[in-house]
This record gives C-alpha cells, structure tokens and sequence, in this order.
C-alpha cells in the first residue's frame, strides 16, 4: 500500500471558504472514486492556513485509475476553478509505510501496531 500526502496552503482568510467548498462539491466527488481517506485534517500549530490529507491506495497504478476517473468526472473541473484562486501552494508525498506499520489493519479499523 501507499500513502498519498496532499498539503494545501490557502491565502491569508481563504481556509473557511476553501472547506465550505470542499464539503459541497469536492469531497462528494472525491468519495466516488478515491478508494481510502485516512485522514484530513486543518493546521493549528505551525504553518497555518494549511489542510493536509490522506488517502491509501493499493498500488501506484490504483492511485493512477482512480485519479484518473476522477479528473475525467465532469463535476471536478467546475470544482477545481472554484478553489484554484484560494490556493498559494500545494505540495503532494508518496509514503510507504514502515514495515512495522499495518496500514490494512488501520483501515480496517484495527489498531496498526
């Protein structure tokens, strides 16, 4: 399995509109065709204005498929032009997890160590 580490950092006073949005329209999109979100979450230490998120794939070519229908739902551009002005970075990590890990158990709702 891989982890998909998505870090998004919002203009100064963008973040509440950002998750309005994303609420309505993108995460109904995405819960469509990314198999597991193992987290989403919104800074309050640090770097802030930021939403780092989650998601578990099976594969690379997984994360490939299923981003790929993704981006070809025609829901999703309409969806991408309403965030893209809100955006002032974004940054994307491919984890593995450590071999003592057990992303499966976590995502079975077991404890993973």
């Amino acid at each position: 399995m891989i982890v998909e580490e998505r870090t998004y950092t919002f203009k100064m006073g963008k973040l509440p509109e950002y998750l309005e949005i994303y609420g309505a329209e993108g995460l109904p999109i995405q819960r469509e065709y990314l198999p597991h979100c193992v987290g989403y979450y919104v800074t309050e230490v640090g770097p802030l204005n930021q939403v780092v998120h989650l998601w578990a794939y099976d594969s690379y070519e997984q994360r490939a498929e299923c981003r790929a229908r993704m981006r070809a739902d025609p829901r999703w551009p309409g969806y991408l032009a309403r965030i893209h002005p809100l955006l002032a970075k974004q940054r994307c990590k491919l984890l593995h997890p450590a071999p003592f890990f057990d992303l499966g158990a976590l995502l079975a709702g077991r404890p993973p160590l």
